[in-house]
């Protein structure tokens, strides 16, 4: 059989419902990974661009817009194990310029900022709690990177009882087979990876 046989057969790969009250998570667009003057940051310019046709679109229309960063006390850095593994990460210091959301992202200053010390926007964090108060049903998930932080966030959003779009045009990472792959992934298991044009033309409707 070959791969989408295999999916298809355990009965992968189902359509996500859609509800009424979306939500739009970017996840760490911060000049960590988005100013490749940075050795932890890739080009993702043109994601950048994607998400915010969507979260300029959803705020007009009332929807909460949520972003995320990583930011540690130097004092964590030594202690935590995924630093261990990801040392890069430990540059992500609280205060600095690398944990700042990109402007670029056109994020408003009534727009909360969930500063999180993992992979996953939920663990740790109060942001099922904030999505639970404004009634949320469905979550579009962008940011970076696609096989880290928001894969994390996808699989955390589903367990956590929100259905999952993903536009892959809004998601970047710093190499295109960890990309795909994991788009792919998520797509058979857990969201509808879409892109941001399908998005627009769901909110318009709502």
């Amino acid at each position: 059989m070959s791969q989408e046989q295999v999916y298809k057969a355990a009965g992968f790969g189902q359509t996500v419902p859609r509800g009424t009250r979306p939500a739009i998570i970017v996840v760490d667009f911060s000049y960590g990974f988005t100013d490749t003057l940075y050795p932890t940051a890739a080009e993702m310019s043109a994601q950048i661009a994607a998400t915010r046709r969507l979260t300029d679109m959803g705020r007009a229309r009332g929807f909460p817009v949520i972003y995320t960063t990583i930011a540690y006390h130097p004092g964590e850095t030594a202690m935590l194990p995924w630093l261990r593994k990801a040392a890069g990460m430990a540059a992500l210091v609280e205060g600095s310029r690398l944990v700042e959301i990109d402007e670029a992202t056109g994020i408003q200053p009534g727009d909360p900022v969930i500063t999180k010390k993992g992979a996953s926007a939920f663990h740790g964090t109060a942001l099922a709690a904030l999505l639970t108060g404004a009634g949320v049903d469905t979550l579009v998930v962008t940011g970076a990177t696609t096989s880290g932080c928001v894969r994390a966030t996808v699989v955390d959003a589903v367990q956590s009882g929100f259905n999952v779009l993903v536009p892959a045009d809004c998601c970047a990472d710093r190499a295109q087979a960890p990309h795909d792959a994991n788009l792919y992934d998520m797509g058979q298991k857990y969201a509808d990876v879409t892109d941001a044009a399908d998005i627009e033309r769901w909110f318009a409707a709502l």
